[in-house]
């Protein structure tokens, strides 16, 4: 019997793991290839790319933002569904082209203890600032942390390979494409540009996966070169990722550290 419970637990913690460090965010169209002139309703994920753990709600959205091509266009929150786990929105799509749409939070503060953090680090993609909290002798201090989201999705619309695919949309933490990524075969590199508040930031961990109709497309991580640059090679077919978390201590009173989130998705 206390055999059994031990395993019970260790299959919840498990299960249960996902919902406790998976807080990523995510634009995840049911299919990025859509028609022009339609209306399209788009899930915006909070937890991993395959399931969402809550909403997110409308106050908390600093951008809502559509470049169909050079010029970013503001959208409004109307459409702003964060009724259930996930939230969902609906936009009008117009000429042929690859879009982007992206979507910035206002930022937020966390209190954690020492512990919860330094798993959040290991888990979530943060190595570096781990390593300096052991150098530093601060594996057992408690934390206050202020992040922020900030995420897009490229998307094709109709054949037109033109449009906003390689925009910047000027968000505190940023992947941008520095090739169409519906020109991608598989076999290709992608190369992408990661920016925080606007400048490329060097040796970035950086970490790239998806999903497929066989299951979920392996995570493999790169670091970006001095100029900010991330090369992935994408192996398969399916809805693909690339996110990075950005974080720095920081020199303010109550706050110990500032972290930037930036998330970019697409379909090959």
């Amino acid at each position: 019997m206390m055999r059994l419970r031990t395993a019970i637990l260790v299959l919840f913690l498990v299960l249960l793991m996902p919902f406790l460090y998976g807080h990523d965010l995510f634009i995840k169209l049911d299919t990025y290839f859509v028609d022009p002139h339609t209306e399209v309703r788009i899930p915006i994920l909070n937890g991993t790319f395959e399931l969402s753990e809550n909403s997110v709600a409308a106050d908390r959205v600093a951008e809502l933002l559509l470049a169909p091509g050079a010029k970013p266009q503001r959208l409004s929150m109307e459409s702003w569904d964060a009724s259930g786990d996930t939230t969902f929105m609906t936009l009008q799509t117009g000429e042929s082209g690859t879009y982007v749409l992206g979507v910035s939070t206002n930022p937020r503060l966390i209190e954690l203890d020492a512990a919860s953090f330094n798993e959040y680090l290991d888990h979530d993609g943060i190595p570096d600032v781990l390593e300096a909290r052991g150098r530093e002798g601060e594996l057992e201090r408690d934390v206050v942390e202020r992040y922020s989201k900030h995420v897009k999705a490229v998307f094709q619309v109709g054949e037109s390979r033109g449009g906003g695919w390689g925009r910047g949309l000027g968000f505190a933490a940023e992947i941008v494409p520095l090739s169409n990524p519906y020109e991608l075969r598989v076999g290709d590199d992608l190369l992408v540009s990661c920016l925080v508040f606007g400048e490329p930031i060097a040796n970035q961990l950086i970490i790239a996966g998806g999903v497929n109709p066989e299951g979920t497309i392996a995570e493999r991580a790169s670091r970006t070169d001095d100029a900010g640059i991330a090369r992935f090679t994408i192996d398969s077919p399916g809805q693909w990722y690339v996110k990075f978390i950005h974080m720095e201590k920081t020199a303010e009173e109550g706050v110990d550290y500032e972290s930037t989130w930036a998330t970019l998705s697409f379909q090959l």
